[in-house]
């Protein structure tokens, strides 16, 4: 079984989601559900060995827009959110986090070192993630407590704009150039994400929001989670310019799962064959290398192609790899050792 090392999934919204309706987030982890796609059980099933967790706090105001006759559609960003509601739902996902680590059902990893610890254990390695930071306060000080809390990874926006920058609106079809980029602020958590050896994510921001990064990190750029605009050209998804850029900093793309973002047509449709997904994989390979694409799956924030399903099914696109001619060594770069990579960089991690 080739294992994986996922580089995004909504596992903590699910369980912070279900926690307050009583249910146990450990006990639904450690033990397995049907509800979403992500628990311990699916994941060893599938091969799925880890990933980074995010911390999102839900826009309660968002409705996806229907499509049009042409199929194309333009769903107004999400309102800002207000700081001290987003930092109590962002404390609470970060302690069901530290639950499950507590409990044995995961392991929260700070190192790549942690990560390949647990993945040979057999253990779930966890890497949290915030996916736009309004829980986090221009003086930056949530920053260090969420760093010592176990975070090593960001976005500094969702697709909703906040103090640090602007995000993409969910749109089909639509350029990734839609607002402006970061802020004064948003610009000062770059450079404190920098200082501390979190990774930057740049999955929803806008394209001047892009190249606010790359003029300001020292990190190799990283979309966790988006594909191939040229192929799919939702806001979301990076044009050819971007790819050149990460591939030029040695970056890495994490391939969605999200079928809107793998389709021709953008549509959020079950039905959608492994072959979109191949399709954005050959030409990631062939724009930025093989060593520069991964995984970004999106588990229990999306819909996925039927055929995967959810963790359980992740070795049926290892196997559509196989299939379409990649080798080896070439699978267990795009399954886990390119994210390994990344985030020993920005985390400056030497022998890992």
């Amino acid at each position: 079984m080739q294992l994986v090392f996922d580089g995004h999934n909504d596992v903590l919204l699910r369980l912070w989601s279900h926690a307050k309706d009583g249910r146990d987030p450990v006990a639904e982890f450690a033990d397995g559900t049907t509800a979403g796609h992500i628990d311990a059980p699916r994941s060893k099933a599938g091969g799925l060995a880890g990933g980074l967790c995010a911390i999102y706090i839900p826009s309660g105001d968002l409705v996806f827009a229907d499509p049009d006759a042409n199929g194309h559609y333009a769903t107004p960003l999400a309102a800002p959110l207000d700081p001290l509601p987003s930092l109590a739902i962002a404390t609470e996902m970060a302690a069901i986090a530290l639950r499950l680590d507590r409990a044995g059902a995961w392991r929260l990893c700070r190192t790549v070192k942690d990560i390949r610890r647990a993945m040979a254990s057999g253990v779930f390695a966890a890497v949290m993630h915030i996916e736009g930071c309004e829980a986090i306060g221009a003086d930056l000080a949530a920053l260090d407590v969420f760093y010592a809390a176990g975070l090593r990874s960001l976005g500094p926006v969702w697709s909703r704009h906040n103090i640090f920058g602007h995000g993409v609106p969910f749109a089909f079809p639509s350029s990734p150039d839609t607002a402006p980029g970061l802020t004064e602020t948003g610009f000062a958590l770059v450079r404190e994400c920098n200082r501390l050896g979190i990774l930057i994510d740049l999955a929803h921001i806008t394209e001047k929001g892009f190249w606010d990064v790359a003029e300001t990190s020292d990190q190799p750029l990283v979309a966790s989670h988006s594909n191939v605009h040229a192929l799919t050209p939702v806001a979301r998804n990076l044009t050819d310019r971007q790819l050149d850029a990460i591939r030029e900093r040695r970056g890495l793309v994490g391939v969605n799962y999200a079928t809107a973002m793998l389709r021709p047509d953008g549509r959020s449709d079950a039905d959608t064959p492994l072959s979109d997904m191949i399709r954005h994989i050959d030409y990631l390979v062939d724009r930025v290398g093989i060593d520069c694409v991964a995984l970004g799956s999106d588990f229990d924030g999306a819909t996925i192609p039927e055929e995967i399903g959810d963790a359980s099914g992740n070795q049926r696109l290892i196997a559509a790899l196989r299939q379409a001619g990649y080798g080896a060594e070439d699978l267990t770069k795009i399954a886990s050792e390119n994210w390994l990579r990344i985030l020993a960089s920005a985390w400056r991690e030497e022998d890992a």
